[in-house]
């Protein structure tokens, strides 16, 4: 397996087997097989037909519960896509430091950006985040969706090892100058990349990864506009969100943020799907200076 990060563990299916075959020796005689494209915070196999195991590649937790075991058994019936819901968290053990889940198997395929149709596409996403932010915010945990402030000195440290670009600090602050998130807090994926899109019949069917879900500022889910490689595909979905003026503006400032710290962090060799996807939101929103 490529490592993606300096202090993550080495993950490989004879782990995983061990594992599975120690906690849960019910799907021990499984099939089990590494999932592509590889996660960047967990390392994900299918299990069987109907299950995948999901453990962190690094910083995992060490105490029981988590977010996705709570809530996406919550969500998934609110949705207008299939989610995957945990079905059981295994423990720490002598060959791996932190717990991790077995989640449904979500079916489809993982495909670019550019083998579906983007215009159905930004619908099918502002749907789903529309649906989103109708559901009741009470009890939820905080999510992605912090004010933009709050990423300013992480963002300063990226882009210093981006060489400081003048054109990119002054999006940026564009962005940070936006009019902050008024409303009550809102239901967001948080990390609505291609790679988490799960595409059946050429449209998105499902979504996975929901590690950084919560409430907060929809803006953190809006920044899908400019994941979608395309100007007509980023306003069709700002019309069918009905996205006002200054959640676009943080949104903007949401994406360009993320892409430095991609660029920043990975490289072509141990990410070359995700470099390459941030290469694109970088053109793409930095195309709409004024």
């Amino acid at each position: 397996m490529i490592r993606m990060h300096l202090d993550e563990i080495e993950i490989d299916e004879g782990l995983v087997r061990s594992l599975v075959a120690e906690q849960f020796p019910e799907w021990s005689g499984l099939p089990l097989r590494l999932v592509e494209p590889m996660g960047t915070v967990h390392a994900i196999y299918r299990l069987g037909d109907a299950l995948c195991v999901r453990l962190p590649r690094r910083h995992g937790p060490t105490e029981p519960g988590s977010k996705e075991l709570e809530w996406l058994p919550k969500l998934a019936p609110l949705l207008p896509v299939e989610i995957p819901v945990p079905v059981a968290q295994g423990r720490p053990a002598a060959t791996y430091p932190w717990f991790w889940e077995v989640h449904t198997w979500v079916d489809g395929d993982t495909v670019p950006v550019e083998a579906i149709d983007r215009i159905e596409a930004a619908r099918d996403l502002a749907a789903l985040i529309g649906t989103m932010q109708q559901v009741d915010p009470a009890g939820a945990p905080p999510g992605r969706g912090i004010p933009l402030a709050e990423r300013d000195r992480e963002f300063r440290r990226w882009l210093e090892r981006f060489e400081g670009d003048p054109i990119v600090n002054a999006e940026w602050e564009r962005a940070l100058a936006a009019p902050p998130w008024e409303g009550p807090p809102v239901w967001h994926h948080g990390d609505l990349d291609a790679r988490n899109w799960i595409v059946r019949d050429g449209r998105i069917s499902g979504v996975i990864d929901w590690g950084a879900m919560g409430v907060g500022d929809p803006a953190c889910d809006v920044m899908v506009a400019w994941k979608l490689h395309s100007p007509e595909a980023r306003d069709a979905f700002h019309e069918a969100l009905a996205v006002d003026d200054a959640t676009r503006d943080r949104a903007r400032g949401w994406v360009i943020s993320q892409a430095v710290a991609i660029l920043a962090y990975y490289t072509p060799a141990n990410n070359p799907t995700l470099y390459r996807e941030a290469e694109a939101w970088l053109e793409l929103a930095l195309a709409e200076r004024s």
